[in-house]
């Protein structure tokens, strides 16, 4: 059995926070808000992967509530989220990531994204996509008040492969 899941993410940029993508530290003057380290990429991939396996979303698992996750590595709710999926018989087959941002230029940040989100899942770099995008100044992220991601991803059970 295949199935495919799909994730959105959003944070406002605010100052005084480090702005992480993908698990990389990105120089930047401003980071994104949330209640953990707010990487939109890793949490856009969570919710395509819970959403795929059908089993709710990141706020279900890691509620903002539940102070455990206060300033959370992302990647580590990633790794979390793997275990889950795994426990219930799902393999990862590919992971497609799209950041919007009008600024900072990310190209130079896509690859180091697309290894730590390939470490986090325990899958070969061939099976990560990261891609970035601006909106041409248009809406919240084309105006720098935030960024957002989209994320796909193919699951497959273990007589899939």
């Amino acid at each position: 059995m295949m199935r495919i899941g799909h994730g959105y993410d959003v944070h406002r940029l605010v100052e005084g926070r480090p702005l992480i993508l993908g698990g990389v530290e990105i120089p930047f003057g401003r980071g994104l808000l949330g209640h953990s380290d707010a990487d939109v990429v890793a949490h856009s991939v969570i919710d395509a992967l819970l959403g795929a396996a059908a089993l709710g979303d990141i706020g279900g698992h890691f509620p903002d509530t539940d102070e455990r996750w206060r300033g959370a590595d992302s990647l580590l709710l990633l790794r979390e989220t793997m275990r889950l999926l795994r426990s219930q018989g799902w393999h990862v087959g590919n992971l497609d990531a799209t950041v919007l941002a009008q600024r900072p230029k990310l190209a130079p940040h896509l690859l180091s994204m697309r290894r730590n989100l390939a470490e986090a899942c325990g899958v070969d770099l061939s099976q990560v996509s990261v891609k970035a995008t601006t909106e041409e100044g248009l809406g919240f992220t084309g105006s720098g008040e935030g960024i957002a991601s989209h994320a796909v991803c193919l699951l497959f059970d273990g007589a899939g492969r």
